[in-house]
């Protein structure tokens, strides 16, 4: 049954850093990149019997990919869960630096493939190379990105002390943060995700006594995670230029199997739309009380006098009741997760900010991390993040080198899910309650659209800037509030603006997940459409919506969308998703 201590099991994983089950895998680990790069220098020097190498090739691959993506796991979900575990730190960082030693199979692979004289026969020659056709193809594109094999595996060695430790080093420090903050007439120090779910309480003070301490408290690691952005974001130019990408933008497209049409379209309809939801704003400002603007730090608050709270133990009853109405698999995902310890929802000092879900193809579970406080919002995350799952759990059906799917369509399951839930509990609510649930989906609409379109503004603004040389710590608090301006305009009071909103904000750090923004924009918008096709085909779109997910890791977004009849390049798809939000904003200015 449920566990109550609020922490998620790894043990299905490994025992631990000590145990012998993990030790061995370390060593297979290192023994499969030996086998490959062997196998890589004697198979891969002529093109005789050319289907039974890719075929060896897939299988060596896929075995390692299992191993590898178990002990990452590991070792990330331990620090994610504890900052200070050193086990997982020492252990992460060698097998990081393990790995890339594959790189010199992958760039030979590469282009062994791309000089290959007629890749389509000799995968049409094979039934096992038939099901791998897009993964082989891809390769074949990326191949045109790649340099030398000498000077990949130099750029991979040098990341390692490079972007990847400057990524740690934010996470480090964000994660041990703590705010100085004024409670029941004391000062007192307490960690950052406790705060932040402050912003969030029904206590109008309370959230305003946060927001400030918090940005306050920003002061004191500002140029340390600025020194991270400089360096990660340098390195992406760097990289991006050698590797001849029009730019970081256009890098991340093709990694997200994404065309620029698509991208464009989307971003004007959702500039067409920022007015709207500035009419929601000054709404929400009257609702709260305000005077005219609304505050920046209540953009995020709560509405209605009823206290909607939920325990856990009811967020789990209600998630699984209504996730078992759209399908009986979704239902029971929901099960497996809050009673067999996937889910790390307890609120504590040294674990990472935000939510997230780790998909374990390599043991057919998840792993779910989350601050649970005990309200709607928090019930709608878990929804959300028990989506990924679901999509997950769709992508077992698959090998493991057709199971990774890009980044706008990672939102998709996700989203439609917490759609989901969201409306379920709509249809039940009083006045009160659906006023606060029509909030809280707002809330997540606006974040969404106009935040996502402020950050995804800034971040291009940092990269031309950056490529002109380092940016000062004022230069980035001016972008930020620039961006943030030019997205919710004249609907919020310009004073409680946040010049620091870049700091918590994990995205900006990745540095292979460049503009980690506008795929959330994507995703609200395309499960949207989805959602409103399955109210229109009720439960013959179940088996539609799961064939959908089963493709999304061996198919461009275009042909994804293609497969449920969705033409993305079309601007009225997108005003079609969007009226859905606007119909919405238009009940709540009416309310």
């Amino acid at each position: 049954m449920m566990s109550g201590t609020g922490k998620w099991s790894l043990k299905e994983l490994y025992s631990s850093f000590e145990g012998s089950d993990f030790k061995n895998d370390v060593k297979l680990f290192e023994e499969l990149i030996k086998t490959l790069t062997n196998w890589s220098k004697n198979n891969l020097n002529s093109y005789e019997d050319i289907a039974h190498k890719l075929e060896c090739y897939v299988d060596k691959m896929e075995e390692f990919r299992r191993i590898y993506s178990r002990i990452s796991a590991f070792c990330s979900l331990s620090i994610s869960a504890n900052a200070s575990n050193s086990s997982a730190k020492k252990y992460l960082s060698m097998i990081e630096k393990m790995e890339t030693n594959l790189k010199e199979v992958e760039v030979s692979t590469a282009k062994w493939i791309k000089n290959m004289e007629d890749l389509d026969s000799v995968i049409n020659s094979s039934d096992k190379l038939k099901e791998y056709e897009f993964y082989f193809k891809e390769i074949k594109i990326k191949s045109s990105h790649m340099l030398s094999q000498q000077e990949e595996i130099l750029i991979a060695k040098m990341r390692l002390t490079g972007s990847s430790t400057w990524s740690k080093y934010r996470n480090h420090i964000t994660a041990s943060h703590n705010v100085e903050i004024e409670l029941d007439g004391k000062i007192q120090s307490i960690g950052i995700n406790e705060v932040k779910n402050m912003q969030f309480s029904n206590e109008g003070e309370l959230r305003k006594k946060a927001y400030f301490a918090e940005r306050k408290s920003n002061d004191k690691i500002a140029e340390g995670v600025l020194a991270a952005l400089n360096a990660i974001k340098g390195e992406v130019i760097t990289l991006s230029e050698i590797k001849k990408y029009k730019s970081p933008l256009h890098r991340t497209l093709e990694d997200s199997r994404m065309d620029e049409e698509t991208l464009n379209v989307m971003i004007e309809v959702m500039e067409e739309n920022l007015q709207e939801f500035q009419r929601y704003f000054l709404k929400k400002a009257e609702l709260l009380g305000h005077k005219g603007k609304l505050p920046y730090y209540d953009i995020m608050a709560p509405l209605g006098n009823k206290n909607m709270e939920y325990t856990f133990e009811k967020a789990r009853e209600f998630i699984v009741k209504h996730f078992s109405s759209f399908s009986e698999e979704m239902g029971e995902l929901a099960v497996k997760a809050f009673d067999n310890g996937w889910i790390d929802w307890g609120v504590r000092q040294g674990k990472r900010g935000g939510a997230f879900c780790r998909n374990l193809h390599c043991i057919k579970e998840s792993r779910i991390l989350c601050s649970y406080n005990n309200n709607f919002k928090n019930v709608c995350t878990l929804a959300h993040e028990l989506g990924h799952a679901y999509h997950g759990m769709m992508l077992q059906k698959e090998s493991v080198l057709n199971s990774s799917y890009p980044m706008p369509l990672a939102e998709t399951a996700s989203i439609f899910s917490e759609t989901l839930v969201r409306n379920a509990a709509l249809k039940t609510a009083d006045r009160d309650e659906a006023l606060s649930i029509l909030g809280t989906d707002l809330v997540n609409c606006s974040s969404v659209i106009v935040d996502i379109y402020a950050r995804y503004i800034f971040e291009k603004a940092v990269f031309e800037k950056r490529s002109e040389g380092e940016l000062s710590l004022e230069e980035v608090k001016n972008l930020m509030i620039w961006a943030q301006k030019q997205a919710y305009g004249d609907a919020i009071s310009q004073e409680t603006l946040d010049p620091f909103a870049w700091i918590h904000k994990n995205h900006y750090y990745y540095p292979d997940a460049n503009f980690y923004n506008f795929p959330y924009a994507f995703g609200l918008l395309f499960s949207k459409g989805l959602y409103n096709m399955y109210l229109n085909e009720g439960s013959s779109f179940v088996k539609k919506y799961n064939e959908l997910l089963c493709i999304t890791g061996k198919s461009t977004i275009y042909d994804v969308a293609k497969s449920v009849d969705i033409d993305i390049h079309d601007k009225e798809f997108w005003r079609g998703s969007m009226n859905i939000v606007k119909k919405q904003i238009e009940e709540f200015c009416n309310s």
